[in-house]
């Protein structure tokens, strides 16, 4: 009897949805342009929220100017409006919905840092990649490493560039969640004039979704700068999205996915076409005959693809999932491979 009332309990506390409680306290963990897109839209219902920036000179041109010096800045905020910080777990410890939103290449300088109680908190990750080396999402890997449920996890997805976010153009976020009541929740925090919100259950779709838009992102970017047309390029982005649609089966099934929607399909297609693409312009570059190193410091910004690559390769390694796209830009990005060789065998396998 005591077991059933123990496990009555823990399920009560995974089915509670703290995001309908009063008086929540909102903080962003970032400093990039996803980052301050994100903190526009959170102060459309919040009055105040706190801001976690590593950057001091980046804290104190918001606190003087009310703009982020480096990323999107013609966004305005109210300086009265924003606790900004360098002292990550001052931002965390104080709150109790932490949206994440720096690359993942970063996440894990950032984490190891993380010394408070994280359980009672609500996790919103807007991070479009993967955490290297444990080759997990980020789901995963507070639920793992903090012991925060899935039911107080939450996933931004959806073709959102936050160039076009912040610029007020209509742009469709969907936000994830274990349950969908949660998801709702979710919906409430960022919906707006120019923001439409899609609830949905499928945490785990939408984290690696992101990860494999963005390497097929390079692809195009690669392709284009070859000089492949419209033809290949339609034929190049079908077949990633196959790959997708298969890696996602495999990996993670999911009777309630859809990937022909707007969280999958539509993120991949503005990551590939989009002039915003970092992860096209990136693959642009190497095309070109760039390195990674000298590409990624001309951009000074992060290409998720080129991380994704690698995870997405090393995690296949138990699936054995046909993917030659992934694997063309792994053999490119990883095996330095001579980009004009590997796209001609590439053609050789599309259909």
């Amino acid at each position: 009897m005591y077991n059933d009332l123990k496990q009555i309990n823990s399920h009560s506390i995974e089915m509670e949805n703290i995001l309908e409680r009063e008086g929540l306290r909102f903080a962003l963990i970032g400093g990039g342009s996803w980052a301050t897109a994100l903190a526009k839209l959170l102060l459309n219902h919040q009055e105040k929220i706190s801001w976690y920036i590593r950057d001091e000179e980046s804290i104190e041109q918001l606190m003087n100017t009310g703009h982020n010096p480096y990323y999107l800045q013609a966004v305005q905020f109210d300086p009265n409006r924003l606790k900004l910080s360098t002292d990550i777990n001052e931002v965390i410890c104080e709150a109790d919905v932490l949206l994440f939103a720096i690359p993942s290449a970063y996440f894990m300088d950032m984490a190891v840092q993380i010394r408070c109680d994280l359980e009672d908190k609500f996790i919103i990750t807007a991070i479009k990649g993967m955490v290297p080396v444990d080759n997990i999402s980020i789901a995963e890997y507070f639920h793992i490493n903090h012991q925060v449920p899935f039911s107080r996890i939450g996933v931004v997805s959806g073709p959102c560039h936050a160039e076009e976010v912040a610029m007020e153009r209509l742009s469709y976020l969907t936000l994830s969640s274990k349950h969908i009541e949660v998801a709702r929740s979710l919906c409430d925090i960022f919906a707006c004039s120019y923001i439409r919100t899609i609830p949905g259950t499928d945490i785990y779709g939408v984290e690696y979704a992101a990860v494999l838009k963005n390497i097929y992102a390079v692809a195009a970017g690669v392709c284009h700068s070859l000089g492949y047309g419209d033809n290949f390029m339609a034929v190049l982005i079908t077949n990633s999205f196959h790959e997708m649609r298969d890696f996602l089966h495999a990996s993670h099934p999911d009777k309630n996915r859809h990937t022909s929607t707007s969280a999958y399909l539509g993120d991949l297609l503005v990551t590939c076409y989009s002039q915003f693409s970092r992860n096209r312009t990136f693959g642009s570059m190497v095309g070109k005959g760039y390195s990674v190193q000298s590409a990624q410091h001309e951009m000074n910004m992060v290409a998720e693809g080129y991380y994704g690559t690698r995870c997405i390769h090393e995690i296949n390694q138990k699936f054995k999932i046909h993917m030659p796209v992934a694997e063309a830009m792994y053999k490119i990005l990883y095996e330095h491979k001579y980009p004009a060789y590997i796209i001609k065998q590439l053609t050789e396998q599309l259909q």
